[in-house]
């Protein structure tokens, strides 16, 4: 049976330090942080973005195609307890993940370009990025890093995050690099402020982001990544 996906609304924005601050404070006093937060309420992602021959998802991204997707592999604080190989859908303003777990072994494979690691793999959506590879030769591409801060409200299912610090790792593509060494991708302090949830966002929480004072962007920190092992003219469009 096909698990049927749930499609959420999303909305980011930038923000300075100062709104940042002043959103955050007001946040704290009523949403719940994320359980996987450390005593500072952050917790430090790591992803590493996959395209194809054709770079599709950085075309489709910069051309504004509503409907696309893209590949990645995540996985948080350095650590590989917890890794897994998602596909995030857009649908209009809507979002879907579908993602599966793999491990550091195969992780590893899979950027050596290894796809039949992934032979006989009961996951549907690894038999999808298996044909991918083989196909239409999706590969790693970049390595976009940085650090979260989320607040959550059980109302709407909503989820306010942070995120800072913005680094991508240039030309190097394996997480677990020694020499890994990512550089700042965006100017500090500027933070993405990512707004996501179901049906509806609770009062509380619209009154908390005075969301009409900000103007909602096409934040792509994939995108944003790319730029800096751009080979084209378009690539920085």
């Amino acid at each position: 049976m096909v698990k049927k996906l749930k499609f959420r609304h999303e909305m980011k924005y930038y923000v300075n330090y100062h709104q940042y601050y002043l959103i955050r404070h007001r946040l704290k006093h009523f949403l719940k942080q994320d359980t996987h937060a450390d005593h500072k309420g952050e917790y430090h992602i790591r992803s590493v973005y996959f395209d194809d021959i054709e770079n599709k998802a950085l075309q489709e991204k910069q051309a504004g195609i509503e409907n696309r997707h893209k590949y990645r592999v995540r996985l948080y604080n350095r650590s590989d307890s917890v890794i897994h190989f998602e596909k995030k859908i857009k649908r209009n303003t809507f979002i879907a993940k579908e993602r599966a777990a793999i491990s550091r072994d195969t992780l590893e494979r899979l950027i050596d370009n290894e796809f039949s690691v992934l032979n006989g793999t009961s996951s549907p959506l690894l038999k999808e990025v298996r044909h991918e590879m083989k196909n239409r030769l999706l590969r790693p591409k970049v390595i976009v890093d940085y650090i979260r801060e989320a607040f959550v409200a059980k109302e709407g299912n909503a989820r306010i995050t942070f995120d800072k610090d913005l680094r991508t790792g240039l030309n190097k593509i394996n997480p677990f690099d020694p020499d890994l060494l990512p550089v700042k991708a965006l100017d500090e302090p500027v933070y993405i402020m990512e707004v996501k949830f179901d049906e509806y966002i609770p009062n509380y929480v619209r009154d908390a982001l005075q969301l009409n004072g900000l103007q909602r962007q096409a934040a792509s920190k994939y995108t944003i990544c790319r730029k800096f092992t751009k080979s084209n003219a378009w690539e920085d469009q």
